[in-house]
């Protein structure tokens, strides 16, 4: 049977990104940590953790995280369903969302459960494309991503749409496309795009001109208020979802410059499929939530 102390160890030392934080957060020394880690190698006959800055999982170390985490959450369910008058610390949910979801409805979607239950969030943020890593890698106990099937060992919901339209303001299309949207005034006028994982806008110009696109004009700019900030100076144009937009689209401050043509993003949540009363909550509430805001 493994030790759950040396299971600990290894985990906080991935969580909270170095040993020194690993061993303030168990208030151990550092020596503690890495005795504790190598021992649960020899144990387990593998190399569990790279010695990286940060240090990260190994394949075989991020099952171990996520063994661990799940039994973590398992337990902690338990104590709370056992003594319930008891318990005065705060239970850690960790998942990933992609930015536009947090800037936008995530947590006006969970506020009944942050409300009723006794909880803090460690979010890990990506692109909505990208975020499922985090789960695979047992980083987190759930994640909002277009993955449309279930990783194994978890369940699946579908949470809603999100539309994006090019967007800019009107000064900006009619300095850069008052000759419509053709390839060379596509290509030329400065673009913002969130990250180079991104592919939102790829497949816009896709959508448009019929092929891939070459260089962009672009900036990159991984903040959804900043990557917004951008477009509604007049500083370029850019993907935008309705819920963000449409105020400015209302008032006449940005313009669609692409009417007959959006980018659809289906989200689901998805998370472990284990017997957790909390996770069981969370998920109910960002489903009901996620209606709200989202398109079904």
């Amino acid at each position: 049977m493994l030790d759950y102390k040396l299971l600990e160890a290894m985990a906080m030392v991935v969580l909270e990104a170095g040993f020194e934080k690993a061993a303030r957060k168990l208030h151990l020394t550092q020596s503690a940590i890495s005795q504790r880690i190598k021992l649960l190698e020899e144990q387990t006959g593998q190399v569990l953790l790279v010695r990286d800055v940060p240090p990260r999982a190994t394949s075989a170390g991020r099952r171990i995280l996520k063994h661990y985490l799940q039994v973590k959450r398992l337990e902690d369910d338990l104590l709370t369903f056992s003594n319930p008058s008891e318990i005065d610390e705060f239970a850690s949910i960790s998942i990933g969302v992609n930015e536009d979801s947090l800037d936008l409805w995530f947590f006006d979607a969970i506020q009944p459960f942050l409300k009723a239950e006794q909880v803090v969030l460690d979010l890990k943020v990506d692109d909505q494309e990208q975020t499922h890593g985090f789960l695979r890698n047992g980083e987190v106990m759930g994640c909002i991503s277009t993955q449309e099937q279930p990783m194994q060992g978890c369940r699946l919901t579908y949470l809603g749409r999100m539309h994006y339209h090019l967007m800019a303001t009107p000064d900006f299309h009619e300095r850069w496309f008052s000759q419509g949207l053709d390839r060379d005034a596509l290509y030329r006028a400065p673009a913002v795009i969130f990250s180079r994982k991104d592919d939102l806008h790829n497949k816009m110009i896709r959508r448009l001109l019929g092929d891939a696109p070459s260089l962009l004009n672009a900036f990159y700019i991984p903040s959804s208020g900043k990557f917004f900030d951008l477009i509604a100076s007049g500083f370029a144009y850019g993907m935008v979802p309705d819920l963000q937009g449409r105020p400015l689209l209302k008032n006449g401050r940005l313009i669609n410059i692409a009417p007959e043509t959006q980018i659809q993003v289906d989200l689901y949540w998805h998370c472990w499929n284990l017997k957790s009363p909390l996770l069981n909550t969370l998920t109910d509430t960002l489903v009901n939530g996620a209606k709200k805001f989202l398109k079904a």
